[in-house]
C-alpha cells in the first residue's frame, strides 16, 4: 500500500526517521499524524536486538508508530547505507538520534547529505546536545528529568526528589524537534535551502521549567518541592472534600473573594493572615488546613460545581478509566480509531490540536518491522530482481 496520508495539511513532505526509542519516534509520529509521508528505516529482524517500548505488538508501540511505513536496511553493509542515501536523496526531512559521532561515521551527517539534496531539513535529538563535555554521554528521560531541574521541585517536601509519571524529557523533546522541522520547512519556501537542526532532552527540560528559570534567573530564587501546591499561588492545589481529593486553583483578588464566599468563609477576605498573596504564603498551612476543615461538609462534585459555576476552577483527579469516562474528553473526540492487520481494532488518543480543514486521524496502525520495504524501496526505481538479491545479502 502507497503513502496514506493522515490528514491533507503535510501530505508533500517525506520524513526519513532513523530514530529509536522515544523521542525521536514521537516527533516523527507528529509528523505522520499531520500527513506526511514517514518511513521508518530500522535494523533487520535477525540485527534487531531488543525491542523498545514494550515490544512491536505491544500498545505503547502500536501508539507511538502509527501513521508511519516500516522498512529494514542493514547500515553495517555499504549497499545499506548506499540505498538509504538514495532514500533521502529525494526525502524533504531526515529526523535522528544517533550518538553524535554515528552519524558522521556512517557518512548521512547533513553536510554530507545537503551535498545532493541541498534543501533537507535534518533534525538530531540527543540526550544532552552535539557538542559539549557531556554530549557523548548516553541520554535518559530520568536522568533529564534530575539535571534539568524537574525533580527537584516535584514531590512532597522532605520526601526527597520525584519523577514526573511520564517521560516528559522524551516527550517534549520530540514535539519541540517536531515544532523545529515545521520551522525550518516554513522558511525553507523562502530561501530555498534545508538546514541542520537539533535539540535534547535537556534542552527540552530546561525550558520546561519555564517559570522556575526565571524565578532563578531574574529573582535569584531557588525553586524547591512544594507537593500538591502551587509554590507561589495560594490556594492553588489538592484538598479533600467529603468523598476524596479535588484540585481547586485561586488566581488573583477576585478570585479569592468569591471563593471566600462559596466555601462560607467572606471573614478570611479581611483577615490579616489570608488578605493579600504574600500573607497567604507565609500562613498557607494554616489556611489549607481551613480549607479542608470546610470542604468536608461536602463531597467533591458538590464542590465542583459550586466552584466552576462561581469562576473558580475546581475539578476531580482523576485515573485513565475516570479520565476516558469524562463526558468532556468523549465530546472533544480524543480517542480514535484504527485496525491493525494483525491486531484487530485499536483505539489511541489522537493529535490534541484541531485543524478544521484539514483534520489529523489515524490512517494507519503501526507497521510491523520491514512491512513497506519492497514498496518503498520499488519506489525508488530498485526492480525485484536487485531486491531479492538485497534480501540474499542481508542488505534488508
Amino acid at each position: 500500500m502507497p503513502h496514506l496520508p493522515a490528514s491533507s495539511a503535510l501530505q508533500r513532505f517525506r520524513v526519513v526517521d532513523l530514530t529509536q526509542v522515544r523521542a525521536g519516534p514521537t516527533a516523527c509520529r507528529q509528523l505522520a499524524d499531520w500527513g506526511a509521508d514517514v518511513i521508518q528505516v530500522q535494523m533487520p529482524e535477525h540485527m534487531r536486538g531488543d525491542d523498545t517500548l514494550g515490544g512491536q505488538d505491544g500498545s505503547d508501540y502500536q501508539y507511538t508508530h502509527r501513521n508511519k511505513r516500516s522498512i529494514t536496511l542493514n547500515l553495517k553493509e555499504e549497499e545499506g547505507v548506499a540505498t538509504l542515501k538514495r532514500l533521502i536523496a529525494n526525502a524533504d526531512v531526515v529526523v535522528e538520534n544517533f550518538r553524535p559521532d554515528v552519524k558522521f561515521r556512517l557518512g548521512i551527517d547533513y553536510e554530507t547529505l545537503a551535498e545532493d539534496n541541498p534543501g533537507l531539513v535534518y533534525a538530531s535529538i540527543s540526550g544532552f546536545g552535539q557538542s559539549g563535555p557531556l554530549a557523548r554521554r548516553p541520554g535518559f528521560d530520568q536522568i533529564a528529568q534530575g539535571m534539568g531541574g524537574l525533580m527537584s521541585v516535584t514531590g512532597l517536601p522532605g520526601d526527597g526528589p520525584v519523577r514526573v509519571g511520564i517521560p516528559i524529557a522524551d516527550l517534549c523533546a520530540g514535539i519541540f524537534a517536531a515544532q523545529g522541522i515545521l520551522v525550518a520547512l516554513l522558511e525553507r519556501e523562502a530561501s530555498g535551502r534545508g538546514q541542520w537542526l537539533h535539540t535534547s532532552l535537556l534542552e527540552a527540560m530546561v525550558y520546561m521549567m519555564d517559570f522556575q528559570t526565571s524565578r532563578y534567573l531574574i529573582d535569584g530564587e531557588v525553586g524547591t518541592q512544594a507537593g500538591n501546591f502551587h509554590p507561589t499561588s495560594i490556594p492553588t492545589g489538592v484538598y479533600k472534600a467529603r468523598d476524596g481529593y479535588i484540585n481547586i486553583a485561586v488566581f488573583g483578588s477576585k478570585i479569592w473573594e468569591r471563593f471566600c464566599h462559596i466555601l462560607g468563609a467572606p471573614e478570611w477576605i479581611e483577615d490579616a493572615r489570608y488578605h493579600d498573596k504574600a500573607s497567604r504564603s507565609v500562613n498557607r498551612d494554616a489556611l489549607n488546613a481551613e480549607i479542608d476543615r470546610r470542604l468536608a461538609a461536602h463531597d467533591r462534585n458538590h464542590w465542583i460545581e459550586q466552584f466552576n459555576a462561581g469562576g473558580v476552577a475546581c475539578g476531580l483527579i482523576s485515573d485513565m478509566r475516570e479520565v476516558f469516562e469524562e463526558p468532556q474528553i468523549q465530546h472533544l473526540g480524543m480517542v480514535k480509531h484504527v485496525v491493525s492487520p494483525r491486531l484487530g481494532p485499536q483505539r489511541l488518543v489522537g493529535q490534541p490540536m484541531q485543524l478544521e480543514r484539514t483534520p489529523s486521524t489515524i490512517a494507519r496502525a503501526a507497521p510491523r518491522r520491514g512491512e513497506h520495504t519492497e514498496e518503498v524501496l520499488g519506489e525508488l526505481g530498485i526492480g525485484p530482481d536487485d531486491l531479492a538479491r538485497m534480501k540474499a545479502t542481508g542488505v534488508y
